[in-house]
């Protein structure tokens, strides 16, 4: 397997023109019924409960990797597959999937900027029905764990300089005005950046301006020097900003799986609460 990634963000407009390419493969993780009502051609539908796992009460796991090496195979992801990932919410799911795919090593993989929202709202050409069976390929693990992060990592580095916490979730939540776990609150020290702050609402959920979301994320700390850790409850919302910060050239991002339903439900993790 190459270790030469390909660009982690896609315009639309360039995936169209490539829809004939032989190593392509369009991941699509919007639910169902809306796969089947409109989905760019060729696209393969991935539900997202195939590339999480839980254990009650903890959910927004990493499934066995046998069990994402069948997965990525079955979907026709082989090793030198340049994947395209996109959903109908503007990035969550399909930064799951992208972080999942960093995770076992494999670097070609693009978000599709805005997902299926732009690609629909801006006119590319679109298939209707459950979509063709893909041809099966050989997927091959290389994991990195350097882009996970679990509570114990997180209590180990609480306090040191170089470490910064994304909370995507809502202020509510981050606050702990809002409580969806035993505990309600923040990790000590988190910065806050709800999910939805990188996307453009009136540009159809594509990634806001490159240079604005810089300078928004300098000024709360979150700079390419540090090591960021992005969690929100499971990290579904965590994950598109995982994404969004590697479009940006982070290069030392990971991501919490389990996020604050794991944390929040310990008894051995410290929180903090109030607003930001």
């Amino acid at each position: 397997m190459t270790t030469t990634r390909m660009p982690p963000l896609a315009d639309p407009a360039e995936l169209a023109d490539q829809l004939d390419a032989s190593d392509i493969r369009i991941i699509d993780l919007s639910p169902g019924e809306v796969f089947a009502e409109h989905h760019a051609p060729g696209a393969v539908h991935l539900p997202y409960g195939e590339i999480t796992a839980s254990a009650p009460p903890v959910g927004g796991l990493v499934p066995p990797q046998a069990e994402l090496v069948d997965c990525f195979s079955r979907v026709g992801i082989g090793p030198e597959t340049r994947v395209f990932a996109m959903d109908a919410e503007g990035g969550g799911a399909a930064g799951r999937l992208f972080w999942t795919l960093e995770l076992l090593g494999h670097n070609h993989v693009a978000l599709v900027d805005g997902g299926l929202r732009a690609w629909v709202e801006e006119g590319f050409p679109i298939e209707r029905g459950p979509g063709q069976a893909p041809t099966p390929a050989d997927f091959s693990a290389r994991p990195v764990p350097e882009r996970q992060a679990d509570a114990r990592y997180i209590l180990d580095g609480l306090g040191r300089g170089g470490l910064c916490l994304l909370d995507a979730r809502s202020a509510d939540e981050y606050s702990g005005q809002k409580v969806r776990a035993a505990r309600g609150g923040h990790i000590p020290g988190a910065v806050h950046f709800e999910w939805t702050r990188g996307m453009d609402r009136q540009r159809s959920l594509r990634l806001r301006e490159p240079a604005l979301l810089r300078e928004e994320l300098d000024s709360l700390g979150i700079t390419p020097d540090r090591e960021i850790i992005t969690y929100c409850h499971t990290h579904h919302r965590s994950a598109f900003s995982y994404a969004m910060l590697r479009t940006l050239g982070f290069e030392q991002v990971r991501g919490y799986p389990g996020s604050w339903s794991d944390w929040g439900n310990r008894d051995d993790t410290p929180i903090e609460t109030g607003s930001a």
